[in-house]
């Protein structure tokens, strides 16, 4: 079946994402591991899983205690659950198909309204079982269009919002809603046929009264960006991460590697331009740019910026994206199996500076598992077809055992 295909029919074989389960406790035996920090296959383990986190890790040998229920792996391969770190997603729905692809942690690059702040509350509280969520809230976007009814408090700006004063009330108004990054764009967007993906948005200066507004609520800055101009006030503003980055020159990357700014290329949302639901323009525009962003992608891994991953998807009904499918495309534009993995989990996790809590398989982290039917290290088309995922220490989806017995 081809990859897309499969990745819709996934979506079909999974209960509501409203069906709770328990944390309890897990012997995920007979599994082949990954842990996401050593570049090797730990054959036959057992890994304990207690209380939605990760216990211990056990010869396949080892007595398995009455108390946990015993969950067969059959032999197949065990990883970190996957990071998305720039999604839109906003409904259970959306979270939903999310989690069923492998993808255990979100980070949100901006909604409408806050649902991505409800979203992770409602998985910390264990009212649902979905992806953790680093929530972004709302843009900081010269136009607000809908999202001026995210907030009562929206009703004071005028026009676009490009004055300092603007510009700290969109941060505040967000960090006072409990957000944890600010989402603000340093360029055009690409994905509209009348606008200009290079055409710079915030100068240099706007960028950091943004990104100290957030600073002096301990909130980091992503900053959308295509064109170089627009990329490189944001690294010289303090930006966290480049989301985007299509045409970001060799030295607007090295100021990056220098300054420690992450990547996040979403070249499956790129590449999506080029499929006949865009019109001419998009598609036409998706021909060109796509390469480009192969380029930056790989200049950026030949000198040591930092990648992650991120599917810039809304995980809907109809798009495909799938953070898979660029974890598969970075090692065709030069990453090992081991790094391409890496940016995936244990980076990710770094990014979202969540790097003591998730993103690796290893005693007191969180229970964020999924199980692929190859080794990942020489297969990575493997984490297209998901069999197993946990979240939290809850079981979200289970496709094996494929056998019936009587």
């Amino acid at each position: 079946m081809p990859t897309r295909q499969l990745l819709i029919a996934l979506a079909l074989l999974t209960p509501s994402i409203a069906a709770v389960a328990d944390s309890g406790s897990y012997a995920l035996v007979n599994a082949n591991l990954f842990n996401g920090i050593d570049n090797r296959i730990q054959a036959g383990v057992t890994v304990l899983v207690d209380d939605g986190r990760i216990e211990a890790i056990v010869d396949g040998d080892t007595r398995i205690a009455a108390r946990y229920e015993t969950l067969d792996m059959e032999g197949n391969y065990l990883l970190p659950g996957l990071f998305d770190v720039h999604t839109h997603a906003s409904s259970l729905e959306q979270a939903q198909r999310a989690l069923v692809s492998g993808t255990t942690t979100l980070r949100s690059g901006s909604v409408t309204a806050f649902q991505d702040v409800a979203l992770r509350e409602l998985v910390r509280a264990g009212r649902i079982v979905g992806p953790d969520f680093v929530a972004a809230g709302i843009y900081v976007t010269p136009d607000l269009d809908d999202t001026l009814l995210a907030d009562p408090r929206l009703v004071a700006i005028e026009g676009q919002v490009d004055s300092d004063e603007e510009l700290q009330l969109l941060v505040n108004i967000n960090a006072d809603r409990g957000v944890d990054v600010i989402k603000t764009r340093g360029t055009e967007r690409a994905g509209l046929p009348d606008t200009d993906p290079r055409q710079q948005v915030y100068s240099e200066r706007q960028l950091r009264i943004i990104v100290d507004a957030a600073a002096a609520r301990d909130l980091p800055v992503m900053v959308h960006a295509h064109g170089d101009e627009g990329a490189r006030a944001a690294v010289l503003a303090g930006a966290r991460s480049i989301e985007h980055g299509t045409y970001l020159s060799a030295e607007t990357l090295r100021l990056m590697q220098q300054r420690g700014t992450w990547f996040v290329p979403t070249w499956v949302t790129m590449d999506e331009m080029n499929e006949e639901q865009y019109d001419h323009v998009l598609r036409l525009r998706g021909k060109h740019m796509v390469p480009q962003l192969e380029n930056a992608i790989r200049e950026a891994h030949a000198i040591g910026v930092r990648l992650a991953t991120g599917a810039d998807n809304y995980y809907d009904n109809q798009s495909t994206n799938r953070v898979a499918l660029e974890v598969a495309r970075f090692v065709q534009l030069g990453l090992s199996n081991f790094e391409a993995l890496q940016a995936a989990t244990t980076s990710s996790a770094e990014l979202l500076q969540l790097q003591d809590q998730t993103g690796r398989i290893v005693p007191g982290y969180e229970a964020d598992l999924i199980l692929v039917p190859a080794n990942p290290l020489t297969h990575i088309e493997a984490l297209q077809d998901v069999l197993f995922v946990m979240s939290n220490g809850k079981v979200a989806l289970r496709r094996i055992p494929f056998a019936v017995t009587d």
